[in-house]
């Protein structure tokens, strides 16, 4: 049976035999200590169709594993090796446990492709049993990827949650004034979506910092991933596709430690166990990738969109008309 695409593969210019390495790769470090999982072989068919672009299922049970060695002989292109890093490396997570020996595994494959990766020390220093300071780079990769700026602090709460001690009410009411717009426009959605979820407003005293509550609440507007556990995963792995700064070392790692591992990374983020969506984890990164905004980029202005209609905001974007959220 074949699938349709709503949005572009992630990987562009894998040839066939490329792409079947890589899902080779995953599958070796997903099955590393015992049999493939259900969860296992829904996220490597959706990777083959996301990643890879290929339309027909993938046969899983015939899928060879391919070892690291071997996937360096056959993936040559540096670009092609990252990506095929990121891939392995997810893997080692799906079924929702520190697995100390998938880590290792995953850490094998970036050896022998080469490459010294943030996110790979990030992942190493949690198998060694320094869960801690693993979270603290994930929250300044995190925080140098939404700031444009240098991080050295390990503690992310006074910056997010600032108007506690500086309230900006100009600013809130100015965000309680997207609610008289028409309902179809994004700037309405966005207001509907902080009412609806209970949240304060940037300015307002609990509210989060405007330089991450704009940006980050956009992509789940207009991505359509809500705010459980689940949609939280996934709005960061939209993010980590649409803004490729530090997307696995301060976006997506983050969120799967935290919503899929039930591993608190700062006390501004809650924790959940098993959130991650084996299917739609790598639709929302390729979406991601697939949208022509980066509302993380420095100058992105949330206020010049208001008014747009949100469907036809989505058009611009290249984004689904409806949103990505494909709920299986």
């Amino acid at each position: 049976m074949s699938a349709q695409l709503d949005v572009n593969p992630f990987v562009c210019g894998a040839t066939p035999q490329q792409a079947m390495s890589i899902l080779g790769a995953m599958r070796n470090v997903a099955e590393t200590g015992g049999a493939l999982s259900d969860a296992d072989a829904r996220a490597l068919s959706a990777a083959s169709l996301y990643m890879f672009g290929q339309t027909e299922a993938l046969d899983v049970a015939r899928l060879e594993p391919v070892t690291p060695a071997t996937l360096a002989s056959v993936i040559v292109d540096p670009k092609l090796r990252e990506d095929a890093l990121k891939c392995a490396t997810v893997m080692a997570f799906v079924d929702g446990t520190l697995d100390k020996a998938k880590i290792r595994k995953a850490i094998d494959y970036a050896t022998s492709l080469g490459l010294h990766e943030r996110y790979i020390d990030e992942i190493a220093e949690a198998a060694d049993g320094h869960v801690k300071e693993a979270l603290a780079d994930m929250t300044r990769a995190n925080m140098v990827s939404i700031t444009g700026k240098d991080w050295k602090d390990a503690d992310a709460t006074a910056w997010l949650v600032p108007y506690d001690k500086a309230p900006d009410p100009v600013l809130a009411e100015r965000c309680k004034a997207l609610g008289n717009l028409p309902e179809d426009s994004f700037g309405r959605a966005f207001y509907d979506h902080y009412r609806n979820n209970g949240y304060a407003f940037p300015g307002e005293p609990v509210g989060l910092n405007a330089g991450f509550g704009f940006p980050h609440d956009t992509a789940h507007v207009v991505s359509g991933y809500d705010t459980t556990p689940r949609g939280e995963l996934l709005v960061s792995t939209f993010t980590a596709g649409m803004h490729p700064h530090f997307p696995m070392a301060g976006h997506i790692l983050p969120v799967i430690f935290s919503w899929h591992l039930d591993i608190q990374i700062n006390p501004v983020a809650k924790a959940a166990q098993g959130a991650l969506d084996p299917q739609e984890f790598w639709h929302a990164y390729a979406g991601g990738k697939t949208a022509t905004i980066d509302t993380f980029a420095p100058g992105w202005d949330f206020w010049s969109y208001v008014e747009t209609p949100l469907r036809e905001l989505r058009r611009q974007w290249t984004i689904p008309e409806d949103g990505l959220d494909r709920k299986h």
